[in-house]
């Protein structure tokens, strides 16, 4: 029989590392001790222990059995102690047995060990399956959740856009309403007064029995006409709105407008002032003063209203000698002369224009004729006979402007007065019976 060399504890640690059964054989210096100890030494029981048992000898009269029996009591001396891995005795051999009976308690020992090792297997099989299938019903439970919080989110997410379109459109049809009743208010408020005017002056020519109250009927029925004025006006307005009206100016001062549908291209207005000077400035290009902006070949496809010369723009015809094509206007080339004389005076021409515009500026668009009327001054006698050609019609124009603009002043009477054109209408107040004014 092989016997462990060493402490009870050493033994333990190396059962543990073998798997083996932990066996304690007390013995005494008895003759039962010593046939036991002979049964324990026969081939047969060193044989069948050998790969299974780890096996040590303690003396009854040691420290180490006392402090053995404090945990497995000793009831006889000689005893076999059998212990399993978990510290459980698995078998006890009280007294002294024969070799095969040593034998049989071995096997019976291996059975033993050998159905808790297949149980423990068998439950930590079981266990471990368990583990796996409750971590898989965790992580589908998991991945359920996450779906739904994801579908939870996907449909607030949804029902947030569509609450938000519909405020949206909710605000624009509020906001299309309050403008549609503002217009509506307005044009309401120009009605009534309109018909207050009227009835102002229905009333003052009903009334008039005097030369003062004859004035006054007048006066309302001018505030009426006025009113009525306002509103053509503004209605005029809007229709300007979608009409560019183009003042095409010259390099000698002169002159002349033309319109165009806000929707126009540049091109349409360049052609229309290639068709207007002729060969007179040779080539030449588009440009405005205020903002300083000269007009290129890919401004050419570009309308109007996107550069910004809607619904009225001052346009400088500059001629050019030596530019790309992409910036001037192609002409014939008979103009050459024409164009090296512009190019040379275009300085003291632009200086002229400027004085111009403050000296003899020229009259507003109802005075000076017809919407959609180019003015063209007479090219055939050259730069110096257009320039002062065109000084006889500014005054014409300013004296027929003068003539048709209102009166300065007011007469009450034998009492004249400064007029203001937008006197407060408290003075055309009327007064009923009980000391009220109306309007």
């Amino acid at each position: 029989m092989l016997w462990f060399e060493g402490s009870i504890p050493a033994a333990i640690i190396s059962a543990k590392e073998q798997s083996s059964i932990f066996v304690v054989v007390i013995t005494g210096d008895d003759e039962v001790s010593a046939q036991m100890m002979s049964s324990w030494e026969d081939d047969r029981v060193a044989e069948a222990s050998h790969n299974c048992c780890v096996a040590i000898k303690v003396d009854a009269k040691s420290e180490t059995c006392t402090q053995f029996s404090q945990i497995y009591p000793v009831v006889c001396v000689p005893s076999s102690f059998f212990i399993g891995e978990n510290g459980i005795p698995l078998e006890v051999v009280a007294g002294s047995v024969s070799a095969e009976e040593l034998m049989k308690r071995i096997n019976k020992v291996k059975q033993v060990r050998l159905k808790q090792k297949i149980q423990t297997i068998t439950v930590n099989c079981f266990q471990e399956l368990t583990k796996k299938l409750e971590e898989r019903r965790e992580q589908k439970e998991e991945e359920g959740e996450i779906k739904k919080e994801m579908e939870r989110r996907k449909l607030g997410k949804e029902m947030l856009d569509f609450k938000r379109k519909n405020e949206d459109e909710k605000t624009k049809r509020i906001m299309d309403d309050r403008s549609r009743e503002k217009a509506e208010e307005k044009a309401a408020r120009e009605r009534v007064k309109a018909q207050i005017a009227l009835d102002r002056a229905d009333r003052a020519a009903r009334y008039a029995n005097n030369q003062e109250v004859v004035e006054a009927a007048r006066l309302a029925a001018l505030q009426a006409r006025q009113a009525e004025a306002e509103a053509k006006k503004e209605i005029a307005h809007r229709e300007r709105s979608a009409i560019a009206r183009i003042q095409f100016r010259l390099p000698d001062g002169s002159f002349f407008t033309s319109q165009f549908s806000s929707e126009a291209r540049l091109n349409e207005a360049r052609q229309f002032a290639v068709n207007e000077v002729g060969n007179r400035y040779g080539n030449f290009s588009l440009a405005t003063l205020f903002p300083r902006r000269e007009f290129t070949a890919d401004d050419l496809d570009k309308t109007l209203l996107e550069l910004e010369l809607a619904p009225g723009a001052s346009i400088v015809l500059l001629p050019q000698t030596g530019r790309p094509n992409n910036t001037v206007v192609q002409s014939s080339s008979g103009g050459g002369i024409w164009a090296v004389l512009g190019t040379i005076l275009y300085p003291l021409l632009a200086v002229w224009r400027f004085l111009s515009g403050f000296l003899f500026t020229s009259p507003p668009t109802g005075a000076a004729g017809p919407r959609g009327t180019a003015q063209q001054p007479n090219t055939n006698s050259g730069s110096g006979s257009s320039s002062s050609s065109t000084e006889p019609k500014r005054e014409t124009l300013r004296k027929r402007t003068l003539e048709k603009q209102p009166v300065d002043f007011k007469r009450d009477g034998k009492i004249h007065r400064l007029r203001n054109h937008q006197d407060s209408e408290d003075e055309n107040n009327t007064w009923n019976g009980n000391s009220t004014q109306q309007m």
